[in-house]
């Protein structure tokens, strides 16, 4: 009966969250009890960067977030990293981010005591976990807001960076049942459905070797496919391209961008674990498509003229 009565309580404090309890904290990155942090103990790393700790509340969930910049380039790209487990995810983008400029996002699950280097947010008054990028909806603007931040002063291109588990789950693909059907999820160049469309690599070569290893472009359903951000340059180089069709969003990233016209990649490689030697090899898959894709769309002259207009309502 206790905890029950306490429920409303907090459910209370959340929904009455403001802009002004946005909590930004300057930090130092070799002191940092996280993980990924943990792993980048060279103050060399970190030279030139500035780190800060975001926290906020909203709605039913607490939020932590770790925001890595590069003072000198700040309308480089944003970097998003949301799943505090895929650890390959953070390595490439402290790397792109020290080669080429702009802000690094990465969520922390550690926000709930016990969870860190989890996927899911566990720090909620009530409900279940959530995905931290499944939680973009314009009636939650702090987390977008927080997110997003460094775009709406000039960092462009958006781009996500993910590891996923091996294979996929055919059962709801509409696609033949190629590859390595074993796994769990959707995340596979063989899968296809009534929202994702495959291009798959024909030479096959790395790092698009792998089914698993997939740079998703992202386009409106009213749209056609070469409207997605870079999709044209993509296919034509022979990679692995899923094609995601929106109409409604998701709550993911990837929805919110194209829903509000903001140039959004996400690249996708097969977690290998924790093994420094396989973190490595995930890491640097993940650093190889960012340096081509930064080549074929994200150069200087590529840029638009004016910065997108992002309002969090």
């Amino acid at each position: 009966m206790r905890r029950r009565a306490l429920l409303p309580l907090a459910f209370t404090a959340l929904i009455g969250a403001k802009p002004a309890d946005i909590s930004i904290v300057a930090v130092d990155p070799l002191t940092v009890q996280d993980d990924d942090f943990a792993r980048h103990r060279d103050p060399a790393e970190w030279r030139g960067l500035k780190v800060s700790r975001v926290t906020f509340a909203e709605e039913r969930a607490q939020w932590r977030l770790w925001r890595i910049v590069d003072p000198t380039r700040p309308d480089g790209p944003l970097w998003f990293v949301p799943h505090d487990n895929e650890n390959a995810g953070f390595e490439a983008a402290l790397v792109a981010l020290r080669k080429y400029g702009g802000t690094l996002i990465a969520v922390d699950a550690g926000v709930a005591p016990g969870h860190d280097g989890e996927r899911l947010n566990r720090a909620v008054a009530f409900g279940r976990p959530i995905d931290p990028n499944r939680n973009f909806h314009d009636g939650l603007p702090l987390y977008p807001s927080q997110v997003l931040a460094a775009v709406a002063k000039g960092a462009w291109p958006i781009i996500a960076l993910h590891t996923n588990s091996r294979g996929y789950d055919p059962r709801e693909s509409t696609c033949p049942p190629l590859g390595d059907t074993s796994g769990s999820g959707v995340i596979s160049i063989r899968y296809c459905d009534a929202t994702l469309s495959p291009s798959a690599s024909q030479g096959q070569a790395y790092p698009f070797d792998d089914d698993d290893t997939v740079a998703f472009a992202t386009h409106l359903a009213t749209q056609p496919q070469s409207a997605a951000f870079c999709h044209d340059a993509m296919v034509a180089a022979d990679w692995n391209v899923v094609r995601e069709r929106v109409m409604n969003s998701d709550g993911s990233l990837s929805n919110y961008a194209v829903l509000h016209r903001l140039a959004y990649l996400n690249f996708e490689t097969q977690d290998l674990g924790l093994d420094p030697a396989e973190l490595a090899k995930a890491r640097d898959r993940l650093s190889w498509i960012v340096d081509r894709a930064m080549a074929m769309c994200a150069a200087p002259a590529a840029r638009p003229t004016a910065p997108p207009v992002v309002q969090f309502r």
